[in-house]
């Protein structure tokens, strides 16, 4: 039977934040996971707080996050908690080899894969909207059967945004990646790994980096770190920038691959494909997991325990009756919006959060369960990422800052 100083469920952003961070701390830690994580479904920035209550834009993340609610998981985490947990984050990508910059003074703006721009707080620069600043000619770069990304529609929506002043131009490259199904980003990236895709595409791109211009791309440069993008820059002589994109996202798993570098390089027990079932506790107290892989079970046991399993988006807390939501390890108290006529919006992009998106797990101030009446449930089980209730990430664009702020917390308490 296995033990270790912290077990950390679940692998997204906040389970591999949570993992890195008790590493750090000099614990022994094990992370088990049952899949590959979430961070391959969203775009790897770190959004911490994009929109208010009212859907207002939130210039400042710091200054907005005073208006929230008192039950808003910031609250309970804390503004010192929040900085530090944004400087371990920035100093552990600068190691690795990929470094995000920003602050939660000021938002950094980002363009979408449709040719809008969306706040983020930290990000990657191949991503920052800061690039466009200062050029006179705009290249939109299209790759020849990629999917959900089109250059006319791009150019129709940023144009207004970014100003008539500018030149626009869309470039179409075949990277010769048709065969028969759709070409993804991740295809593309990969090319673009290779010599000879760096190559065809500078080769494409070269006539048309000259009058100051700035190369809008699809989220393609290189599978992992920032080397494919300062080469890029380096060969056409100009700045390039990419979009978000939908899954799958090779900024999520940029991330997610540099994580799981540095949790390997420092000797975290990572256990893969491995369902954990059920608790063991003794009183107040949890003293083991128990979890199965292939057509065993087995116990691991812990001092303290992190849950980051995701949610209702995850499968970690379900809902197979209405109003009866379950966590589904500890079976700990989840609370809900209650009444179906509250549960969501009749819009599904609208101007309020959605109910059903605030159900989650109510916490004491050091991130531990507590029940309707506010009594701590387990005294070593802490709760993180999007296991926690009260907030509608999607809405408020806060959901990667909840998970980096609450990862980093649960390891402090």
């Amino acid at each position: 039977m296995k033990h270790s100083d912290t077990i950390v469920i679940g692998s997204g952003l906040a389970g591999l934040m949570a993992a890195y961070t008790s590493v750090r701390q000099g614990k022994t830690v094990t992370l088990l996971t049952t899949g590959s994580g979430s961070l391959s479904l969203n775009s790897g920035v770190i959004d911490v707080l994009g929109f208010d209550g009212n859907h207002e834009f939130v210039a400042s993340p710091k200054e907005g996050i005073k208006s929230l609610p008192e039950d808003h998981p910031y609250k309970k985490i804390g503004m010192d908690m929040l900085e530090k947990a944004v400087d371990e984050f920035l100093a552990f990508t600068k190691e690795y080899g990929f470094p995000y910059h920003g602050s939660l003074e000021k938002q950094i703006m980002v363009p979408t894969a449709v040719g809008t721009m969306k706040p983020t707080c930290l990000a990657p620069q191949s991503l920052d909207g800061a690039a466009f600043e200062g050029k006179s000619k705009v290249v939109i770069v299209g790759i020849s059967g990629l999917k959900d990304f089109y250059g006319d529609i791009i150019q129709e929506n940023i144009r207004p945004l970014l100003g008539e002043n500018l030149s626009y131009e869309v470039v179409m490259v075949d990277a010769g990646l048709e065969g028969g199904r759709d070409v993804t980003t991740l295809d593309a990236a990969r090319w673009l790994d290779q010599d000879k895709g760096m190559a065809a595409l500078v080769n494409a791109l070269k006539p048309h980096a000259s009058g100051n211009a700035v190369f809008l791309l699809p989220q393609i440069l290189g599978t992992s770190g920032e080397s494919v993008a300062i080469a890029l820059r380096e060969k056409l002589g100009a700045e390039v920038i990419e979009t978000t994109c939908l899954p799958p996202s090779v900024n999520g798993l940029r991330l997610q691959k540099m994580f799981h570098q540095a949790l390997m390089k420092l000797g975290v027990d990572i256990i893969e494909d491995t369902k954990v079932l059920r608790a063991v506790t003794k009183g107040s107290k949890c003293t083991a997991v128990v979890a199965q892989a292939a057509a065993r079970e087995k116990t691991y046991e812990a001092d303290k325990f992190i849950l980051a399993t995701g949610g209702f988006y995850s499968g970690g807390i379900t809902m197979r009756e209405f109003e009866k939501p379950r966590e589904m390890i500890f079976d700990l108290p989840v609370w809900f919006v209650p009444g179906e006529e509250n549960w969501s919006n009749e819009q599904l992009f609208s101007d309020k959060p959605q109910g059903f998106a605030k159900t989650g797990i109510r916490t004491d101030e050091s991130l531990r369960p507590v029940d309707d009446s506010g009594k701590v449930v387990f005294d070593n089980v802490y709760v993180i990422g999007r296991n926690l209730g009260g907030y509608d990430f999607c809405f408020e664009h806060s959901g990667n800052g909840v998970a980096l702020a609450s990862a980093y917390k649960a390891v402090m308490m």
